[in-house]
């Protein structure tokens, strides 16, 4: 059996799973699983008051979790990080529930694409524990969480910058994090 159809049965299990995304290599659940994400900020050592963004395959799986405008379209697949009004279906445990958003983003790499487009939407942060350096493979995100991940899906990430991130909540676009992606206010 392959390593990806390993994850989905990981995944459809609330088990988190790590995969390479076009930013570093990362660790993720469904979204539709509490347990799944709680691990994830437990994994992580990671406060509950920084929510886990999602990665989606499409535009369309985007406005399935926010709602998302078309003007990202140009910027996606890749470094964009949109933080976006949640849909009422996403369940509580994702995003920020307090302020109704959740942040999203598109991967621009193949791994996590074919993945995504199999799983659906993923809860997804950095294959590390917080404070630590990221990992940009398999190999090193094994030897830092060991088996706290159900599945490490083989692969490189390339590393570089971290995602832009922009609040699209507001009348005006809010940059949170400036990144590769040079977005026009």
């Amino acid at each position: 059996m392959s390593s990806t159809a390993l994850a989905l049965e990981a995944l459809a299990r609330g088990e988190v799973i790590g995969f390479p995304t076009d930013t570093v290599y990362g660790i993720g659940a469904a979204i539709n699983s509490r347990e799944g994400v709680e691990a994830l900020f437990e994994i992580k050592g990671r406060s509950e008051e920084k929510p886990i963004p999602v990665l989606v395959a499409s535009l369309s799986d985007a406005r399935g979790v926010g709602m998302v405008d078309a003007g990202v379209a140009p910027h996606w697949p890749g470094a964009l990080t949109v933080v976006v009004r949640r849909m009422p279906s996403v369940p509580s445990w994702v995003g920020d529930p307090d302020a109704g958003t959740v942040a999203i983003r598109i991967p621009d790499h193949p791994v996590a694409l074919d993945l995504l487009q199999r799983s659906g939407p993923l809860a997804v942060t950095s294959a590390n524990r917080s404070g630590e350096p990221s990992a940009l493979d398999d190999t090193t995100a094994r030897a830092s969480l060991g088996d706290a991940v159900a599945v490490y899906v083989p692969g490189t990430s390339p590393g570089g910058s971290a995602s832009t991130v922009v609040d699209l909540t507001g009348q005006t676009p809010v940059i949170l994090r400036p990144g590769p992606v040079v977005w026009e206010t």
